[in-house]
């Protein structure tokens, strides 16, 4: 209720205007010399550190962002050179392919081409052997052949003649047959 009596009280103060709003001089001074020792103090010492402290912490950052982009842009680079080194790999590798496909193809050929040689070689000489094989059937033929007329001709002559003359008989026989 007090504050209310006192709000209330209509009649004017006297003396001067901070007495009316209740302020009192010297505590006025002596809050302003507080304050402005404490502003001085605070500007003296914390502010500097303060502000020394904000500095390095934007120069991290700002290093930090420098460090990202840098390594952003070394990322790039890394990828456009793997990029180059795949695409000269692929050229390689087809390259290579393509080079083991020729050699492939070359090698095949060549074995064919052996592989005729050596069945021409194995005919050739089945031929061959098949040549010497009727010649020399041939050769007993002609000697199985000599001996049956020789054995006819004395059969037939009753006589035994003698190897020379028999020959001459049968050459002449075989003359006339021929």
């Amino acid at each position: 209720m007090n504050t209310l009596t006192q709000f209330a009280n209509t009649e004017a103060p006297s003396g001067d205007v901070f007495s009316a709003l209740g302020i009192n001089w010297m505590t006025l001074i002596f809050q302003i010399v507080a304050f402005l020792l404490l502003v001085w103090l605070l500007g003296k010492f914390v502010y500097p550190w303060l502000i020394k402290s904000v500095d390095e912490r934007q120069e991290k950052i700002a290093a930090g962002t420098k460090a990202a982009a840098e390594a952003q842009a070394a990322a790039v680079a890394a990828e456009a050179r793997i990029e180059k080194l795949l695409k000269k790999a692929r050229v390689e590798a087809a390259d290579i392919v393509a080079t083991a496909k020729l050699e492939s193809a070359s090698a095949l050929a060549a074995s064919e081409e052996k592989a005729k040689k050596r069945a021409d070689q194995i005919v050739a000489d089945a031929k061959a052997d098949i040549e010497k094989e009727v010649i020399g059937a041939k050769k007993a033929l002609h000697n199985e052949t000599l001996e049956l007329v020789a054995l006819a001709t004395t059969n037939v002559t009753s006589k035994l003649v003698d190897g020379a003359s028999n020959e001459a008989l049968i050459a002449d026989a075989l003359k006339a047959v021929k």
